[in-house]
């Protein structure tokens, strides 16, 4: 690794729309630096987890280094595959931190989508060299010359800048190497500065304890340094440090500049925090920013199915949180469900990848509650401050939503959502975003086909199902990204769900108050779907306090009592009929009545609006 000085050495990331063509891109790096044999079976390389596999998308950011000879001069290139959806822009903003540029890759048949503009601007406010890359030139219907045009006018980059390429087929591809060491500059650091290396990601391997991957700012580090955290000032001996080619190969040393990863008997999952400075024991140095902890916008209940595997649970939760740090856990308690969690995710796909990893590397099998998202309440009574030490109040829990009389003000979450579509859909969606009480803020051109909207949406309209209803309007072309917008008031009501007048603690949800029949009326209907007959009926109900404002009624098995008469006196009928009657009563008074534990999510997930 010494004969990589520190202006040999380029850092980069690879950011991109969902499909794009991120992963196919870096598989071609790797066949063309000679990182892995060239064969028909390289086929999204870097996608290592089995969830990735299954659903064909880049969840987590995978690191890979490539040697490469220009002209004489062997450089090394540490490339970084980053997802392409929002719900992983976390990875997205913590793989920048490491790269002095960014490959922006941009599809030539799509063109410009949302999460392109927002990963542009990760990129822009970091500083960082961008070259612009348009891929899929192979196919029958791509533009690059549109494309180009609209990049020039989206992000101000000339055109004559782009390259364009096929990753599939490998065209042009050599091109990006030689504009990656010519456009993106060398980090500026020296390995005459004391050892500081920035943990930007880390998993746990069960045999040898945390595996950090690192950047070194300054010095170099080697097998049996002492090295210190800066965050929990625990001292350690390194014992193994390597590249990522992409998979791990031990070196001797690493020096400044470079990225790779680092093993130093870290046993405790909470030693190797992303985001901490590590330095040598005897040369502490000023922390490295780290990063902005991850804003959680859904919050879900997470509960083992048997108790017996709460312990089994919290230690799989723990190692999976060390490797995906932007899931918040807290200590939940569930009437019906037992001891849990509440888990705090970016967005719905997260949580469901989050669920799936659980169930795949960790055999942990979990019940998960209905999603829902942080509310603030502002305190009135004098009583209620006291108790929380403070006037306004973050709600994850929808239980523990205070009545309207001790409460000055509600206030929902808002982001702000940027949807790109062509423009003979924009009569559909705008009336779509209308019915989930956006504000609309801009609409602009950015072609003679295609249109960028943004607007104001309360964070707990678009949670569920605004992205597949947003898809089913545009026939698929339609592109949709948000970022945080704060807080704004709005007119809010705790809504109750009752079974034979007993009020169930999981089904409890917070609705706006102009949607709250509609909404009542359909998780009614959605309970009597999937709760089982009994032998006495079940009265489902929606309630606002003491309102009722939606009921359904699940019909009791009865036995044919009047089976056995025929003729006679009418007497007879009705005191068989009666006795029925009173035994049911009897039975309902006693009768438990279990919602079916995976019917949770799939009852308050709402259809999307046609």
């Amino acid at each position: 690794m010494s004969l990589f000085p520190a202006e040999n050495v380029r850092n980069f990331s690879i950011v991109a729309h969902v499909d794009h063509g991120k992963s196919t891109l870096a598989d071609r790096l790797l066949e063309i630096t000679g990182t892995i044999a060239k064969t028909a079976h390289n086929k999204q390389v870097l996608d290592k987890l089995q969830v990735e596999r299954e659903r064909g998308i880049t969840v987590k950011a995978q690191t890979a280094s490539l040697f490469y000879n220009q002209e004489g001069t062997n450089y090394l290139l540490n490339l970084i595959d980053t997802p392409g959806h929002v719900d992983f822009s976390y990875e997205v903003s913590r793989s920048l931190s490491a790269c002095q540029g960014v490959l922006l890759v941009v599809d030539a048949n799509e063109g410009i989508q949302a999460q392109t503009v927002a990963n542009f601007y990760l990129a822009f406010e970091a500083q960082l060299s961008i070259i612009p890359v348009i891929n899929k030139i192979d196919l029958k219907n791509a533009d690059p010359e549109r494309v180009e045009k609209q990049i020039e006018k989206v992000f101000d980059i000339p055109k004559e800048d782009c390259i364009r390429i096929s990753a599939k087929l490998g065209t042009n591809v050599e091109k990006i190497l030689q504009e990656v060491i010519a456009r993106i500059p060398p980090p500026t650091i020296s390995t005459c500065d004391p050892l500081k290396a920035l943990v930007f990601d880390s998993t746990f391997d069960h045999y040898r304890g945390v595996i950090a991957n690192i950047a070194l700012f300054g010095g170099e580090v080697r097998k049996g340094h002492k090295i210190m955290s800066a965050n929990t000032k625990k001292t350690y001996e390194v014992n193994e440090v390597g590249i990522l080619t992409p998979n791990e190969l031990p070196t001797h040393k690493l020096y400044a500049g470079q990225v790779g990863y680092l093993i130093a008997g870290m046993k405790e999952i909470t030693e190797a925090q992303i985001g901490d400075t590590l330095c040598l024991h005897n040369q502490p140095v000023e922390p490295l920013p780290g990063f902005q902890p991850a804003k959680p916008m859904v919050f879900a209940g997470m509960y083992p199915v048997d108790q017996s595997e709460y312990s089994n649970l919290k230690s799989a939760i723990e190692k999976l949180t060390l490797n995906d740090s932007s899931v918040t856990v807290h200590r939940d308690n569930s009437a019906a469900l037992g001891a849990g969690w509440r888990l705090g995710f970016l967005g719905l796909l997260h949580m469901e990848v989050f669920n799936q990893r659980l169930e795949q590397e960790y055999n942990a099998s979990v019940i998960l509650t209905a999603p829902t998202v942080p509310y603030k309440a502002v305190l009135s009574s004098a009583k209620l401050i006291k108790a929380h030490r403070k006037e306004e109040i973050t709600i994850i829990n929808p239980a523990a939503f205070p009545d309207k009389s001790t409460v000055v003000e509600y206030l929902e979450p808002t982001v702000m959502g940027t949807i790109i579509t062509p423009d003979e859909h924009i009569s559909k969606i705008i009336t779509l975003c209308q019915s989930r009480r956006a504000v609309q803020k801009d609409l602009v051109y950015i072609d003679d086909h295609r249109v960028m909207m943004k607007y104001l949406f309360p964070l707990n309209e678009i949670v569920v199902d605004f992205y597949d209803a947003l898809k089913s309007l545009s026939s698929g072309y339609a592109s949709f990204d948000y970022e945080d917008a704060g807080y704004q008031t709005a007119d809010l009501v705790k809504m109750d769900i009752l079974l034979n007048g007993n009020a169930v603690e999981e089904l409890i949800t917070i609705v706006h108050k102009d949607k709250v029949y509609k909404e009542g009326k359909v998780l009614c209907e959605r309970l009597r779907d999937v709760i089982p007959r009994q032998l006495f009926e079940i009265a489902i109900q929606a309630a606002v306090g003491k309102k009722i404002i939606a009921r359904e009624t699940v019909k009791a098995y009865r036995k044919n009592v009047l089976a056995k008469c025929y003729g006679g006196d009418i007497s007879r009928k009705t005191k068989l009929l009666k006795r029925q009657a009173e035994g049911k009563k009897k039975l309902r008074k006693i009768g438990n009545v279990e919602v079916p534990k995976d019917a949770f999510i799939s009852v308050l997930k709402r259809q999307p609006d046609k």
